[in-house]
């Protein structure tokens, strides 16, 4: 296996492993939509669940941008470090937003339940932390991933013709897309976890996922900067094998 296929491999296999997110909101249900959840029973478990789908997610958020970058950069180098921020930001707000949740949870247990002393003032602490998790929801995986799986990666792939055009085409319109329903959310249009926001989304949806199953399976296609890239490993090599020979 040659070093450009292991790259695709790893990044196929890490974008893959991102759609586990996909699993985090019905774990998170019930913490999201219930208003009283700091001051009753509680299903503890499942928000833990979720927070671990999470923790999944952002390690294969990382692993897409890292792996991808020393091919990438070769494409366009500013542009692949944009892409590796914006995967590190979109990672970091789903921490934040995953740590909003966990709070709940452990102000739940050691002060709330029913038998808080100020349920009024705890409630709205509650909703304080769900509130900042709803905001960085939009902002990390419906900004983030827009502009940055869709957009910037979609315009690498393409300039690069490492995955077929009509694909990279795709991830660009995707991209657009997604962004653009997120500005609406964010002015209030709709709500981001809508038929309509998964309608605009469902391109980006695809794009990921289809450059995904790609890159797993299939491989990068045969590009001027595939072969500069492999070129430059087997100097690489020889230098290496030449000064330990």
């Amino acid at each position: 296996m040659d070093s450009t296929r292991r790259i695709s491999l790893w990044a196929g296999i890490w974008f893959l492993v991102t759609f586990v997110s996909i699993a985090a909101l019905p774990f998170y249900d019930s913490i999201l939509n219930d208003a009283d959840y700091i001051l009753g029973s509680g299903d503890d478990a499942k928000v833990r669940l979720g927070a671990f789908v999470e923790i999944i997610t952002v390690v294969g958020n990382i692993g897409t941008a890292v792996v991808l970058f020393p091919l990438l950069r070769r494409v366009n180098e500013t542009t692949a470090l944009g892409y590796v921020a914006v995967r590190t930001v979109e990672s970091t707000l789903i921490v934040i937003g995953l740590i909003s949740l966990l709070s709940v949870v452990t102000l739940r247990q050691d002060i709330g339940g029913d038998g808080a002393t100020s349920p009024d003032s705890l409630e709205q602490v509650g909703r304080s932390l769900v509130a900042l998790h709803d905001g960085t929801f939009l902002l990390g995986p419906a900004f983030c991933a827009g502009i940055g799986n869709g957009l910037l990666l979609g315009y690498m792939m393409y300039k690069s013709g490492l995955v077929p055009r009509g694909m990279a085409i795709l991830g660009l319109v995707g991209g657009t897309l997604a962004t653009i329903t997120a500005t609406l959310v964010l002015f209030g249009a709709y709500e981001q976890v809508s038929a309509w926001s998964f309608l605009l989304t469902l391109p980006e949806i695809a794009w990921e996922l289809s450059l995904g199953i790609y890159m797993t399976f299939k491989g990068f296609r045969p590009a001027p900067v595939v072969a500069e890239y492999e070129a430059d490993m087997q100097r690489r090599r020889a230098v290496r094998s030449a000064a330990t020979g």
